[in-house]
């Protein structure tokens, strides 16, 4: 499964980049040239190599990472519907809880997914002490676990959404130094277009900067709804233990 996770993020990967360099490509030959230069930097001499173009590639890597947070967060609700524990209200003794580990341990989420594993771990420590409430610390430890998990497979979001504001910066600070090279050479002064050519290249060098920042806006944004759609599954997953295998527990090991 971790292997499939794996190819399927890499998929994942690289149909974003394809995206970025197409979108990159309808922004070059569709638009204005004044919205090119704001969007792309199309005028730049080393162009397809400006700071806007990865920006954009990796806005749209940020966006397929949710994507792929998206459809785990998906497949964690579905596991609700499984039926991975009897909702008749009758009490679980020892026989039925290992039945019930059984049947978990041999479907596909069973070691992979917070609720199999969850309620696998909360029968193991039952069976061995019989208590309660060591079922119920065992339960609340893997509640906490599990959202440290979560928290943990946002690194790369929250690295991109510092990336792109800080590419933008150094995109700010690279029009600055290219405007005052051109600004200090004598003959460029003498033009009668040098005052438009600097503010030109002042004017690219802030709005690199102010798309940054919108597209680090949008990616934290969807970061936020899709991190507490996976959040709220482990939520449900924890009340769906608690009210069909803790509650039921027959205290009688």
């Amino acid at each position: 499964m971790k292997q499939q996770n794996t190819l399927r993020r890499l998929f994942i990967f690289l149909i974003a980049i394809i995206a970025a360099i197409v979108v990159i490509g309808i922004i070059r030959f569709t638009v204005s040239p004044s919205l090119q230069e704001i969007l792309l930097d199309a005028d730049a001499p080393f162009w397809p190599f400006t700071v806007q173009n990865v920006m954009w590639i990796s806005l749209f890597i940020g966006l397929g990472e949710l994507f792929f947070r998206w459809s785990a967060a998906s497949d964690e609700q579905s596991q609700l519907k499984r039926g991975y524990l009897p909702t008749d209200d009758q009490v679980l003794n020892m026989e039925m809880l290992g039945r019930i580990k059984d049947s978990i341990q041999s479907r596909r989420f069973g070691k992979e997914a917070f609720l199999p594993r969850m309620i696998t771990r909360t029968i193991d420590q039952y069976r061995m002490s019989g208590k309660e409430d060591q079922a119920i610390s065992v339960l609340n430890s893997s509640l906490e676990l599990y959202m440290h998990e979560i928290d943990l497979r946002y690194s790369i979001l929250r690295y991109l959404t510092w990336l792109i504001p800080s590419l933008g910066f150094i995109g700010t600070v690279m029009g600055i130094m290219f405007a005052l090279q051109y600004a200090g050479i004598p003959a460029n002064a003498e033009a009668d277009d040098f005052l438009y050519q600097v503010t030109s290249r002042l004017g690219v060098a802030f709005t690199t900067t102010l798309v940054a920042l919108v597209m680090s806006a949008v990616l934290v944004l969807l970061q936020s709804v899709v991190q507490s759609k996976e959040e709220r599954a482990l939520n449900e997953a924890g009340q769906y233990c608690l009210d069909n295998l803790i509650l039921r527990l027959d205290g009688n090991p």
